[in-house]
């Protein structure tokens, strides 16, 4: 079966035709997210991650909002923009590669313990053949976390994403990991506290663990 078969030929294109390289380098560097959320996406790496483990932050950018205290054996950030790689004093190898030309990754089969996707869901052009390469460099009971919120850059979100609501989109997240071979997924979210001052958008999270075969 293709892998997004049942889609709209168009589902998975985005209104910008300039290459990601281009585009993104152009922008500043780092996520939607407001402060708070992204102190909420540490959290969540604080509970999930694997202390010593080693990490892979896809479509990554200046930051991996990984907790200061916990550290990691390696922390590899695949990513567009050269320089803001470069600033991302977590990362300790760095590989510039446009995913949505090359989804392959450059990386051993099972040869990590987590990969984190943080602001990246809403502009894969290739999600399924992106979770399936996610499968195969994870040990098996590895882990994959998925984190948004609901803002995004209009001319590079795919336009599915555009379309849905918020709850359609962790379902449609759900559904593209299961077809890369992820059985089991969980969702969730976590929403700002009334009045506060720096967190005012809810994160999403989707989280999967890989099991002993890739499909």
């Amino acid at each position: 079966m293709n892998d997004l078969h049942g889609f709209h030929p168009g589902a998975f294109l985005s209104a910008s035709h300039e290459s990601d390289t281009a585009f993104w380098s152009a922008r500043p560097s780092g996520p939607m997210l407001d402060s708070g959320a992204c102190t909420a996406v540490t959290a969540l790496y604080r509970t999930m991650l694997p202390e010593g483990g080693r990490i892979l932050d896809l479509m990554a950018g200046n930051d991996s909002h990984l907790p200061d205290n916990i550290p990691f054996d390696a922390v590899i950030g695949i990513g567009v923009d050269a320089p803001a790689l470069e600033a991302n004093d977590r990362l300790t190898q760095r590989i510039v590669q446009d995913l949505n030309d090359a989804p392959e990754l450059p990386l051993a089969d099972e040869s990590l313990d987590a990969v984190c996707l943080c602001d990246v869901v809403p502009y894969l052009r290739h999600p399924v053949a992106l979770f399936r390469e996610i499968a195969r460099v994870l040990q098996p009971g590895g882990l994959v976390l998925v984190t948004y919120g609901n803002s995004f850059v209009p001319q590079k979100a795919v336009a599915l994403w555009q379309a849905l609501e918020s709850d359609e989109r962790q379902r449609l997240v759900r559904i593209l990991m299961q077809r890369a071979g992820f059985a089991h997924t969980d969702t969730g979210s976590v929403t700002p506290p009334p009045n506060d001052a720096v967190w005012h958008d809810t994160v999403y999270g989707v989280t999967a663990r890989r099991d002993g075969s890739v499909a």
